[in-house]
This record gives structure tokens, sequence and C-alpha cells, in this order.
């Protein structure tokens, strides 16, 4: 007795070539996460100063959001019939996050946040585009995970505003 494979939509096998552009684009997300999850662990502990402390708190915040975006990108690629990556094909892109020459340059970890972010934004908007009828699921996950992107950017252009109007940026 055989297994007749019911599946429509982006699991289909008619959709396979569309179906690995998705998941490559979700490796992607997935190690945007990660390597954000890093940079934001160093940057929540490593700065000094009477600024630094509403910086690292909202970072401790946002590592647990990132770290969860991260989970919901593996999740998806798995759904998807991808293999979550293991650590050996991970390669760091975001030197934008690298911690600064001086633990009290706040401005460096928040240009740097802005920059994450605005990154994340752009790619996940082009995944969304690309399951725009074709995956609706894949869709709602990035949109309901760009809806936080979109306000972890907001807050720390909000921070970079108040650095300026202080004459620090």
């Amino acid at each position: 007795m055989g297994t007749t494979s019911t599946a429509r939509g982006i699991l289909a096998d008619e959709h396979r070539t569309e179906r690995d552009e998705l998941v490559e684009m979700l490796e992607k997300a997935y190690w945007m996460e990660i390597e954000t999850v890093i940079s934001y662990i160093a940057s929540s502990i490593n700065p000094d100063g009477i600024r630094a402390q509403e910086i690292k708190e909202s970072l401790e915040q946002d590592i647990q959001e990132e770290l969860g975006h991260a989970r919901r990108f593996g999740a998806r690629i798995k759904e998807l019939y991808g293999v979550v990556p293991g650590s050996l094909e991970f390669r760091a892109e975001q030197a934008y996050l690298q911690p600064p020459e001086r633990q009290t340059d706040i401005v460096h970890i928040v240009k740097g946040v802005i920059a994450a972010e605005t990154g994340a934004i752009e790619h996940y908007n082009r995944i969304i585009e690309l399951s725009d009828g074709k995956d609706p699921v894949t869709q709602d996950m990035v949109t309901d995970i760009l809806r936080d992107e979109e306000g972890h950017r907001r807050l720390f252009e909000g921070f970079l505003r108040e650095l300026e109007a202080d004459g620090l940026a």
C-alpha cells in the first residue's frame, strides 16, 4: 500500500523550486537573528557610563525577542522540508555591531542596532514579497516578525535622536 502526496501550495512537489528559494532566504534570516543575538549580548554587557543602562536594558529584552525569531525561522525551515543549519555554516556579517573601542561610545551601539534592524527589515520584506500568493504561512509569520523589527528600529532611532539633541551624536 503506497502513500499519495496530497500536498498543496508551497509544500506541493511542483513548487519545490520556490520552496527551496524560500528556505534559503529563511536560513539567511535565521543567521541574521543568531548573529544579532551574539552582538546584542556583547552590547548589553560591555557599555559603560550614565547613558549605557537604558541601552543595555533594551538590548536585554531584544535578545529574547531575536532568539524567538531565530527559533520561529528554524521551525519554518523544518516545516518546508529544509534542515536548520548548524554552527559550521555560520558566517558573521555584522561589522557595524562590533564593540566600539571606547565602551562609553553608546552612539556606535545605537547606530549598529539601527543598521541591524534595517537590514532585517529589508530582508524580511523580500521574503514577504517572494512568499506573496505562494506561501501565506511564511508570509504571515515574517510579517509578524517584521513588526517587531520595525518597533526595535523605531526605539533605537529615538535613542539616536536624543543623543543628537544632546550633541553626543
